[in-house]
């Protein structure tokens, strides 16, 4: 049995912070969802990303969901989606009655390919049937191409929604992530950058609809002295503890991108030399949070296959994932629409089949990284000596 310390993928990291507001919140009797750890929460938010105010939610899933039906979607609407996802930035499509349709990424960003999207809504123009959003993912802290994108969708009148809940603190042309569609989405679970243990975030510059959001995260209730509802709603609201947690969280966010990119910094440094590792890009004019590191493995120039490789590293008692199946890969979605960046195997499913995210937590020792860079370097060395053998 291997009893050394499990290294996790992406852990949360606490500041030491968090109990003050916590038990403000105790001794206040706060423990609702509402009060003013809650009010706070999402006025530091929206400053943080430069926007006009933002609602504190359960979830970046339902955000979401609240901004697309803010927008107006329904039952039989088309939605535009990244394939090249975690699944929850589709269901919420589902949840309305939509159909998605499924956009394929490009290599420079790894994100929301701009000439599959053109070729999407050209297609959909034709049809008579241009989709009531796009949602775009900046996927691994990685913002998508948003300068071309947003100028395909406004020509079109379609409004964007950016889920960055793997984004925040990552910025674009200097302007932080999430701050450029009509909505942005951030997620505040476990394994984010910075966490409230579960819960999410919609971001606007329209005060209004925001307004609109918190009404039907809190149940859509009425003004009135009695209970009564004219609208569906949802029980959507941050509780006023998970708040204090984000509050002090949010304090320390710059600190924690800049432990994630210098956890990035140093395995790309160790497999520099190494031929056919791929470190997922960062596109010129913008900073990633570098969430979690995730490159492509080439099997033909090492030898290595990322399930040997997983299986490996999980033998060390350390934790990696394969990066996202793609969303038209998926059972759920076997029959939607799907739009290639270009002619041949898509970028999408390429990614998948040779890509890995390792151990990134901000919390992470060198230590730590040693032992998962001198396990991959293991590999390598196998890797080499068996094709040394049948050479």
């Amino acid at each position: 049995m291997n009893e050394q310390k499990r290294i996790y993928l992406s852990p949360p990291h606490m500041s030491g912070n968090e109990r003050k507001y916590i038990d403000e919140a105790f001794e206040t009797n706060w423990i609702a969802p509402l009060g003013p750890h809650i009010d706070a929460f999402e006025k530091e938010i929206a400053e943080y990303a430069g926007v006009n105010d933002a609602a504190a939610v359960s979830s970046g899933t339902a955000a979401i969901h609240l901004a697309l039906q803010l927008l107006g979607v329904s039952e039989g609407d088309i939605v535009f989606c990244s394939s090249f996802t975690f699944v929850a930035s589709a269901n919420p499509i589902r949840y309305l009655g939509a159909e998605p349709v499924f956009i394929d990424s490009e290599p420079e960003t790894w994100n929301i390919s701009p000439q599959a999207l053109q070729l999407a809504i050209e297609d959909a123009a034709r049809e008579g049937s241009l989709p009531k959003a796009v949602i775009v993912v900046h996927l691994y802290g990685q913002s998508a191409k948003m300068s071309e994108i947003l100028a395909i969708c406004n020509h079109y009148e379609i409004p964007v929604i950016e889920d960055a809940a793997e984004s925040l603190g990552s910025t674009y042309k200097g302007k932080p992530s999430g701050s450029f569609g009509k909505f942005g989405i951030y997620s505040f679970n476990g394994n984010k950058i910075i966490t409230t243990s579960g819960g999410g975030m919609l971001v606007s510059n329209d005060v209004e609809l925001l307004r609109k959001g918190r009404f039907l995260a809190t149940q859509a209730r009425d003004l009135a002295s009695h209970y009564q509802h004219s609208s569906m709603g949802y029980n959507y609201r941050m509780s006023n503890v998970l708040a204090g947690i984000g509050r002090a969280q949010l304090e320390v966010l710059n600190d924690r991108v800049q432990a994630r990119r210098n956890v990035f910094e140093k395995y790309q440094e160790s497999f520099s030399g190494i031929r056919g590792f791929d470190f997922m890009p960062e596109l010129e004019h913008t900073r990633s949070n570098r969430w979690l590191t995730a490159l492509t493995i080439d099997e033909q120039e090492t030898g290595i296959t990322i399930p040997f490789l997983l299986e490996a590293l999980a033998a060390e008692n350390i934790e990696a994932r394969p990066v996202w199946k793609p969303l038209h890969m998926q059972p759920l979605f076997e029959n939607s629409r799907f739009y290639a960046h270009s002619e041949g195997e898509p970028v999408c499913e390429r990614l998948f089949k040779s890509g890995i995210c390792l151990p990134s937590g901000s919390s992470m020792t060198v230590v730590d990284q040693v032992r998962v860079v001198d396990c991959i370097h293991d590999v390598i060395k196998k890797s080499a000596g068996k094709s040394a053998q049948t050479a």
